[in-house]
């Protein structure tokens, strides 16, 4: 029988029932008032004397940056429920609270790094468990070691890296760099969160190979963006 999540309650296809009649009936209220002001002033552009006809036209011109106004609106809600369905989804998927999984998800987004790959490289470091610390001093949720962190944040303490916000943007602020360094090969760059991107660079250098199976691990099941 499979585990009942309880962070993921009520289910994540209520969630987006919920928010996408919200959404349709605040965009609906937000065109059907437009309209019924457009309604408003033709009529009484009907019965308006010359004079008024400038001042018809400015008033009826409004109508257009209302419903530009609106489809704005409509796209950020669609940014939003889309969030929430993603966030939903990673709480049920890896049993963690949704709190947990908004942070990592938006943290992952303003560090520049794929969520999905954030919520892999968190599972296998730390099985989201935000005291763990490695035989290496490996700290938090990204087991960020205190010397990797400093080169970030040069007043950044032990006792800090244990909070969630401090260690997942550092942790993901490193793997972003190391993807630049190693030119976007997500093996690669992981193989250098693992092992360290001065050991990584050297095997290469002398033609070996860096693998040591920590990358395969992160990426098992993991779809990049843009890939089906």
């Amino acid at each position: 029988m499979r585990p009942t999540n309880r962070y993921a309650e009520p289910t994540g296809s209520v969630w987006q029932r919920i928010l996408v009649r919200g959404a349709l009936l605040l965009v609906t209220a937000v065109v059907i008032g437009a309209l019924a002001g457009w309604t408003e002033r033709v009529r009484a552009s009907d019965d308006a004397r010359p004079a008024d006809q400038a001042m018809v036209a400015r008033r009826l011109g409004s109508l257009g940056h209302q419903l530009q106004s609106a489809r704005g609106d409509a796209a950020l809600m669609r940014l939003e429920l889309e969030r929430a369905r993603a966030i939903i989804e990673s709480s049920t998927r890896y049993q963690i609270p949704a709190d947990l999984a908004a942070d990592i998800h938006d943290i992952a987004i303003g560090e520049g790094i794929d969520p999905a790959l954030a919520f892999q490289l968190v599972k296998i470091e730390s099985s989201f468990r935000p005291g763990a610390r490695s035989s290496m001093d490996a700290l938090g949720y990204t087991q960020i070691q205190l010397a990797t962190a400093r080169f970030y944040d040069a007043d950044v303490t032990e006792k800090e890296l244990f909070d969630r916000e401090t260690n997942l943007r550092l942790g993901f602020r490193f793997l972003k760099d190391l993807l630049v360094r190693f030119d976007h090969d997500t093996h690669l760059a992981l193989l250098a969160y693992n092992r360290g991107p001065a050991k990584v660079a050297e095997i290469i250098a002398g033609g070996g190979n860096p693998a040591n199976g920590y990358s395969d691990l992160v990426l098992d099941g993991y779809r990049a963006p843009g890939t089906h």
